[in-house]
C-alpha cells in the first residue's frame, strides 16, 4: 500500500545529496508522508551509479561468509521488492521490469564446480534457497551455454529489475509526492552550528536551509565538505567497466541472469544483453579500455558462445562506492540532523526499498529499524553509537 501522509513528521525540511536511486527513493518515502524535501545531484538525476549499475536483485548467490548481517539486509530488501515496484508503477506509470526467471551461477569446469559448491555449503547453512543442479538441468534451462558444462547453482529468488527505468520512475514518483528534485548543482559543504546541521552550500554559493540532511552522494560522498575528517564516510569510487550486446527481443539467447567465471550476463525485455563488469582501483578515472572490454567479452563467449555474433550495443563506465567493508554506511550521525545513506557497493539497486523505508522512518519517527542498526558509520572508528 502506498504511504499515506500522516501527522508525525518530526522536521519538515529535509535536503538530500546525492539523486540516485537510493537518493530519490528516500526523497520520495519522505515527500510521500509530507516533509519538504529537497534534492541536489552534481549531475543528472540518475546519471551516476544509478545509469551504469545492471539492476541485479543477488541477495543469495552472492553471500559470503563474513557477510551475514549484509545478507539478511539484503534478503529483507529483496522481500520488499515485488511490493515496492508495484506501488512505483501505480505511482509513476513506469515498469521497472521486476523479472522471475531468477539467477544461474553457471560452473564451466570441475574447478569451478568445487569452488560453488564450497561457497554452496556456507550459503545454504544461511537458509538461503539455492541449488546445485546438472548440466543437463542447466542447459535445458538456457539451451545456448557452452557445450561443455559443469552444471550450475540455481538461485529463483535473485532476479533483476531494469536499473535505468527504476531512477526515472523514482524521480517522476518523488516528483509527484512533492520533492524537489535539482540538477547540476553540486553540494560543496554541509552547514552546521552549535552540533547540529542547519542547511548545504552548494558550489555556486546559495544557502539552502535544512533540519535534516541526508548524505547520498554515492561514491563522491567524501567530497562534501563540512565535516570533520572521522564524520566523513569511508567511501570510495571502484570503477566498473560494462557493455550492452543487442539480441533479438523475440529470441533471446538468455532469459536468466548467469553469472559465468570472470562476468555476468543479465538480459533485458528490450534484447540487451549487459555485460559486467571489471572491478579497478582507478579512483575516478572514466577510460574504457581494451583490455576491460576483452576480459568482458572472453568470459561471456566462454560461457555463451553465440554472443560472438551480436552487434555492440553500448559500452559504459560506472563508480560504485565502495565502503570499507563493501557494505553501506546507513543511519544517523553523531551531529544532531545528519543522516548517513550511501557506500552500497554492488548492492544499491537491491537494497533500494529497505534503504528509502529505514531512512524514512529514521528521519520521520525517530526509529532506527534493526537491519540497517550494524551499518552505522560508528563500526569504523570511535564515534559513539547513534541514540535509536
Amino acid at each position: 500500500m502506498p504511504n499515506e501522509p500522516t501527522p508525525n513528521v518530526r522536521t519538515s525540511d529535509v535536503a538530500i545529496i546525492g539523486a540516485g536511486v537510493i537518493g530519490l527513493a528516500i526523497a520520495w518515502r519522505l515527500a510521500a508522508r509530507g516533509a519538504s524535501v529537497q534534492v541536489f545531484d552534481r549531475g543528472a538525476a540518475g546519471g551516476g551509479a544509478s545509469h551504469a549499475a545492471a539492476g541485479m536483485l543477488a541477495a543469495c548467490a552472492e553471500a559470503e561468509p563474513g557477510e551475514e548481517a549484509l545478507v539478511a539486509l539484503g534478503r529483507e530488501s529483496q522481500a520488499r521488492w515485488p511490493a515496492f515496484a508495484a506501488e512505483l508503477l501505480e505511482v509513476s506509470g513506469v515498469d521497472v521490469e521486476l523479472r522471475t526467471e531468477g539467477t544461474l551461477v553457471v560452473a564451466l569446469t570441475a574447478d569451478d564446480q568445487a569452488r560453488l559448491n564450497h561457497q554452496l555449503v556456507f550459503q545454504q547453512k544461511l537458509g538461503l534457497p539455492l541449488q546445485w543442479i546438472s548440466a543437463a538441468e542447466t542447459r535445458r534451462r538456457e539451451p545456448h551455454l557452452a557445450g561443455k558444462l559443469a552444471g550450475a547453482v540455481l538461485s529463483p529468488e535473485d532476479t533483476q529489475v531494469d536499473n535505468r527505468k527504476l531512477a526515472r520512475a523514482l524521480r517522476l514518483a518523488a516528483e509527484t509526492a512533492g520533492a524537489s528534485v535539482s540538477e547540476y548543482r553540486a553540494v560543496s559543504t554541509i552547514s552546521s552550528r552549535a552540533g547540529r546541521v542547519d542547511g548545504l552550500v552548494l558550489a555556486e554559493g546559495a544557502k539552502v536551509s535544512a533540519d535534516v540532511v541526508v548524505l547520498a552522494a554515492g561514491a563522491w560522498s567524501r567530497r562534501i565538505a563540512g565535516l570533520r575528517p572521522e564524520l566523513l564516510p569511508p567511501v570510495r569510487p571502484i570503477k566498473g567497466q560494462m557493455l550492452a550486446l543487442r539480441m533479438d527481443p523475440a529470441a533471446p539467447l538468455l532469459t536468466h541472469v548467469v553469472w559465468a567465471p570472470a562476468a555476468y550476463l543479465v538480459p533485458r525485455r528490450d534484447g540487451r544483453l549487459l555485460v559486467g563488469a571489471t572491478v579497478e582501483e582507478k579512483g575516478y578515472d572514466t577510460s574504457l579500455t581494451a583490455g576491460g572490454m576483452l576480459t568482458l567479452l572472453e568470459a561471456a563467449w566462454r560461457a555463451v558462445p553465440a554472443v560472438e555474433e551480436l552487434p555492440i550495443d553500448e559500452m559504459w563506465v560506472g563508480h560504485r562506492p565502495g565502503s570499507r567493508d563493501d557494505a553501506p554506511i546507513l543511519g544517523a550521525g553523531p551531529i544532531d540532523g545528519l543522516i548517513y545513506a550511501t557506500g552500497h557497493y554492488r548492492n544499491g539497486i537491491l537494497l533500494t526499498p529497505i534503504t528509502a523505508d529505514a531512512i524514512a522512518r529514521l528521519v520521520l519517527d525517530g526509529v532506527s529499524e534493526a537491519a540497517i542498526r550494524p551499518f552505522g558509520i560508528e563500526r569504523f572508528g570511535s564515534l559513539p553509537a547513534a541514540a535509536e
